[in-house]
């Protein structure tokens, strides 16, 4: 059986080749910041049960007394939202909402991972074996929903083979639903539009998957240098389309069903269309995949 490491791996490599050409021509992305303007579809909500550890996912997930936004998603209606989930990781990464790896491998146990000053960090790191590897946080088992409004800010590392990613996803028997908000790939270099000469990611791509081998959309999405400060990356998924959001701004959307619960995944791996890491890639906290809070929301 395929697994989400197998799937998105072979899929980008195969893809993206390294080459955004290739990117685009095969996965339908269009380059430029700019994506085109679709009209609003329906909007609707289903929250999923959440396990009890979590409750609603608002009060509690960044620890005691962590801080809960009282506003909407950044650039959107407030009064259209209701907050289901906030993590401002004020008081460290609680294991009450958290995992620290993906459901089909265990915890590699060398650590790059922290919260510091309410800031999430990830790090690329070589492991006790010599090799880099990835890590995953994810709300698997904890936190699902279906339908709504998910943001984080992040600001992202440099380097070969550095492939930071915010995404919601499930393994739904043999299926794999996915909704990738964002993925970049600093490693691929100025030759494919991803990087810079210095590998600093100036690039993301949105993409929406209804199952691991059927892609319904993807577009490169021509950004500033996104290691140099933090950005909001965003989607509004509605039960027949997802619209995607950089710094409040509309950049891509695709008219697909997908009605799956999913839970929020975060993660730093390596390969696809940022090759491998090597030793030119910068290691430890000064290079890190740094998260400043995760939200999210059901529709009004």
């Amino acid at each position: 059986m395929f697994n989400v490491s197998f799937t998105r791996r072979t899929l980008r490599t195969l893809s993206c080749a390294g080459l955004a050409t290739i990117f685009l021509a095969s996965c339908g992305g269009g380059g430029g910041s700019d994506g085109a303007a679709v009209a609003s579809g329906e909007q609707g909500s289903t929250m999923q049960p959440v396990s009890s550890s979590t409750s609603s996912g608002v009060s509690g997930t960044g620890g005691a007394g962590s801080s809960v936004p009282t506003d909407g998603p950044f650039g959107q209606d407030a009064s259209a939202y209701s907050l289901s989930f906030s993590d401002e990781f004020d008081n460290g990464l609680s294991s009450d909402t958290w995992n620290d790896t993906v459901w089909y491998e265990a915890s590699n146990p060398t650590k790059n991972y922290a919260v510091e000053d309410g800031v999430l960090k990830i790090w690329p790191q070589r492991d006790a074996s010599g090799k880099f590897f990835n890590r995953t946080v994810d709300t698997d088992g904890k936190f699902y929903q279906t339908y709504g409004y998910f943001e984080v800010e992040a600001k992202l590392p440099i380097g070969k083979g550095t492939w930071p990613a915010f995404w919601l996803f499930n393994h739904i028997g043999d299926r794999r639903p996915e909704i990738d908000v964002m993925e970049a790939y600093a490693g691929g270099g100025p030759d494919t539009g991803w990087g810079d000469a210095n590998l600093h990611p100036v690039a993301y791509a949105p993409t929406v998957w209804r199952d691991q081998t059927d892609m319904a959309g993807s577009k490169m999405i021509a950004t500033p240098d996104l290691s140099a400060a933090y950005h909001k990356y965003a989607v509004k998924w509605e039960p027949n389309k997802q619209t995607f959001y950089f710094d409040g701004k509309e950049v891509y959307s695709v008219d697909v069903s997908m009605g799956d619960p999913m839970y929020l995944m975060l993660d730093l791996w390596y390969g696809s269309a940022s090759g491998q890491p090597d030793d030119s890639t910068p290691q430890g906290k000064g290079n890190s995949y740094e998260v400043n809070y995760v939200r999210a929301w059901t529709f009004k």
